[in-house]
């Protein structure tokens, strides 16, 4: 196959001239004070205030960006960090449903995500809901490598926490009004209030609109439109010093368009029905913390419900092939149990147990349309028996498949860390048992006519009545260890160095999206053809194991001006997951279990503060993740590069804040950054990929204390890529990164 390539040397120039001035490499830096420090960008080492958190951070890859920082770079949503973590990599694609996640080398498009997330410490547990703008960010937390052993399935990559504004932090009105291209608003307003000094409360709402950035030439509307909005209610008592209970209610519903794929043959995006992607969500936590003498008890108790549906012209051409429906239902709710004993000067502890059930219904019908039936049924039964070739008997027919997954967990975990002088030891285990069953039903009621080819006379009629059910199920037992050893220096301790080793899974599932194959296949049978795959081979998928070997060094000058940090790794990887479309003409995605693979890597960082308000960052992240062991039955991929995830990253930022002295305005800070990805492989072959390409943006603020004016750009330079590639039926797709967007955004506290 042809190799794609997309590179921009204006951009490339501009990354490595910002790289020098930035001194350049990644990971992230110390918590330290500068004259005027909330004014500019700060990429920090972590500051864990999780309730699990443990005791050997400094032992842990992690990158932090505080409230000011999210509102410099439009942070408002997990996919914003792509490439601002070193190696971890979110693509915009599609819309938001697809949260593909991407940490050295690790992840797939599909199911079971490679990182985690919290949002004020309440699991997400599912990746559908990983996209969704948030309102009030205050900080927020990319740990990276495995953090199974505290928080179990699916954090094999790491962890995002998220912490939103709290009413004992901020109390008044918090208003923001943003308007970018494409027609695009967002509006929010907040109200924080503390009746007592006991008593916090806070409500939060949000509505985001946009006309979209892509248009489909086959009815000239833009394909990618969105309307979004929400709100969250949070309080939080303190009836006594020993007592702390916070209960948050989130909401949200979202309508959007999406999947703006193009066609590489022609450029265009041209497709004939209608695709969307509609959800309504809600989320509810209580967490509840008892601080007794010699230890702490949290509870965390959630209940989490999602109403989606994924409607899509899967074909993705003007042409009436097939379109495919997903739509679910799905009730979660998680229990997690922390015990924590007080923290002492050298040894300290902290045990748990987590439960979880969820419980999922899905329809997802393939509606095969006329030329679907033409071009792959029809065409392919004649071919073969060319003598006495069929004609269906409607041009449009269902092919039905219902499914419903509960789906429970229990886990046990336990984390101890003991110093000895400058040393700490830390090692701990989890047991985690997980369950899934799969119920399904698929059904299609049509029928065709067999012709000879002689006369033309009508020579049989066949009906094709499919009516299937079955149950199946799988469990799984994870033991996941994890060691660390760290090792503290400089003046105050404020340096270390630390090596770790932790085992990581994602949990394993049912192809439910292979059923409409399925059925396809079963009628080809019928006709006299044979099937390719049965149910059994095709419909379940081993969880992804992994061993993260890490090393690290977490480094702050005396002055504290310059903080750097830097980290290599390894990862060996069993049955790993990958996402691909099986060969030929078929309409699904199959998930599959890779063989043996392997990642190893770097990543670097480094804040540094010349002068009073000229802060300087920059971060890198390099992976070489490949195949040890992957044969399809008709390839062996050892030694290919795995797809989808870059090779590298980086980003670069310089922020310079100057005090005006006035009253009416008090700061004007003039920000830059690029961020970079790629080489990036789009195939299990490594014919076609996206080369490394880095775009710029920029912004200038205006503030005083209750108000703020940010004129903003991204993608200044227009660069032009493509965040994914896909083949379907044959045929194949990209989709382009979003052009150069010009924004203003308002913020005023009352």
């Amino acid at each position: 196959m042809r190799r794609c390539r997309y590179y921009n040397h204006r951009v490339f120039t501009f990354i490595l001239l910002l790289s020098f001035l930035n001194i350049s490499s990644l990971l992230c830096a110390n918590d330290f004070t500068v004259s005027q420090s909330d004014t500019i960008l700060s990429l920090e080492e972590i500051t864990v205030t999780s309730i699990k958190q443990s005791f050997d951070t400094h032992a842990t890859a992690a990158t932090k960006l505080n409230a000011k920082d999210a509102e410099r770079l439009n942070v408002s949503a997990a996919k914003s960090i792509s490439e601002i973590a070193p190696n971890v990599y979110m693509p915009d694609y599609g819309s938001r449903i697809t949260s593909s996640i991407y940490v050295r080398g690790m992840g797939t498009r599909i199911d079971q995500p490679v990182i985690g997330m919290n949002i004020d410490n309440i699991p997400v547990m599912d990746k559908n809901n990983y996209d969704f703008d948030i309102a009030d960010v205050y900080r927020m937390e990319i740990l990276r490598g495995p953090q199974s052993t505290l928080f179990g399935r699916n954090t094999m990559g790491g962890l995002i926490n998220i912490y939103t504004l709290s009413p004992f932090q901020f109390q008044g009105i918090r208003l923001l009004a943003e308007y970018s291209s494409g027609n695009t608003y967002k509006v929010s307003a907040s109200v924080y209030h503390k009746p007592s000094d006991k008593l916090g409360l806070s409500l939060t709402g949000h509505y985001y609109s946009s006309d979209g950035l892509f248009t489909n030439t086959h009815n000239g509307e833009k394909c990618d439109k969105e309307k979004q909005g929400g709100a969250r209610f949070k309080i939080q008592w303190r009836p006594s010093r020993n007592l702390h209970i916070d209960n948050t209610f989130y909401f949200s519903i979202l309508r959007q368009g999406g999947y703006p794929y193009e066609s590489v043959d022609n450029g265009e995006i041209a497709y004939n029905d209608t695709c969307f992607y509609r959800r309504s969500t809600f989320n509810d936590g209580l967490t509840i913390k008892w601080i007794a003498p010699a230890f702490t008890l949290s509870s965390i108790t959630s209940f989490q419900y999602i109403d989606d549906n994924m409607t899509l012209d899967q074909d993705f051409l003007p042409l009436s092939y097939f379109t495919l429906t997903q739509a679910r239902k799905q009730h979660t709710i998680t229990q997690d149990l922390i015990f924590k004993g007080k923290e002492s000067s050298n040894y300290n502890w902290l045990a748990g147990a987590f439960a979880f059930y969820k419980h999922l219904d899905m329809n997802a019908p393939v509606t095969f349309k006329d030329y679907g039936i033409e071009q792959l049924i029809e065409k392919n039964r004649n071919e073969a028996i060319p003598d006495y070739p069929i004609a269906w008997d409607t041009r449009e027919f269902l092919l039905s498949s219902r499914f419903t997954i509960p789906n429970y967990g229990l886990a046990l975990y336990h984390q101890s860390s003991y110093k000895l002088n400058n040393f700490t030891f830390s090692a701990g285990i989890r047991l985690d048992y997980e369950h899934t069953a799969l119920t399904y039903h698929s059904s299609c009621d049509t029928g065709y006519s067999t012709i000879s080819a002689s006369d033309g006379s009508t020579y049989s009629h066949t009906d094709v009545k499919i009516n299937d059910t079955d149950k199946l199920s799988k469990s799984y037992l994870q033991i996941l260890p994890k060691i660390s050893v760290t090792y503290s220096f400089g003046a105050q301790n404020q340096s270390s160095a630390y090596l770790s080793a932790a085992k990581g899974y994602k949990a394993g599932g049912f192809n439910t999206q292979m059923f409409s194959d399925v059925l396809q296949q079963r009628i080809m049978g019928i006709m006299g053809l044979s099937k390719s795959y049965e149910i059994d081979e095709v419909v379940g998928y081993k969880p992804e194991q992994s061993w993260n070997f890490e090393a690290g060094i977490h480094w702050e000058s005396n002055s504290s001006n310059i903080i750097a940090d830097a980290s290599i790794f390894y990862i060996d990887c069993n049955d790993q997951q990958l996402t691909r479309f099986p060969d030929g003409n078929t309409t699904g995605r199959i998930m599959t279990n890779a063989g043996h693979a392997r990642s190893f890597g770097a990543e670097a960082a480094v804040r540094y503060s010349p002068v009073k308000n000229l802060m300087l960052n920059a971060s890198y992240g390099y992976t070489n993740a490949k195949f040890i062991s992957y044969n399809n039955g008709k390839q062996n991929f050892a030694g290919k590069y795995i797809p989808y995830s870059p090779a590298n990253t980086i980003y670069a930022g310089i922020s310079y804040s100057i005090p005006t002295n006035l009253k009416w305005l008090e700061n004007i800070t003039i920000s830059a950054s690029t961020r970079g990805a790629g080489e990036i492989y789009w195939d299990e072959e490594n014919t076609i990929s996206q080369a490394f390409y880095a775009t710029a943006g920029a912004s200038i603020r205006f503030e005083n204390k209750n108000c703020s004016l940010d004129l903003w750009g991204q993608n200044l330079t227009d660069t032009d890529f493509k965040t994914f590639y896909f083949v379907s039926i044959g045929n194949k797709f990209l989709q382009r990164g979003k052009p150069r967007t010009l924004g203003a955004t308002i913020r005023v506290k009352i």
